[in-house]
């Protein structure tokens, strides 16, 4: 039973790390910046955005931060709100970021 739960929780997480990597892109693409602009703006590699935003790599929270400040976003619009245990963590997550914006 742990592992089912385990496996619900990991897949949970993967939808997540999903949902965000298509909104960094889509607000790149907002901004009609290419991923090499953006991979300057950053200071990371065009590949390292690209491999993001393809969901190939998950980015730390370093690097999610280093985009959401390039892209002039806070990082609170990579998260969205469902139900109220997520709507919850995902304050969480906002505060806990925000101290290191």
């Amino acid at each position: 039973m742990v592992d089912s739960e385990n496996m619900v929780k990991k897949a949970e997480i993967e939808t997540q790390i999903s949902h965000i990597a298509e909104r960094l892109r889509e607000e790149r693409e907002k901004l009609r910046i290419s991923q090499m602009d953006l991979s300057f703006k950053a200071g990371l590699s065009q590949n390292q955005v690209n491999y993001i935003e393809t969901g190939k790599r998950t980015p730390n929270l370093y690097t999610v931060l280093s985009i959401c400040k390039a892209l002039q976003i806070s990082p609170a619009v990579l998260f969205e709100e469902q139900d109220a245990e997520r709507k919850e963590a995902r304050e969480t997550v906002i505060n806990l970021v925000s101290r290191f914006m």
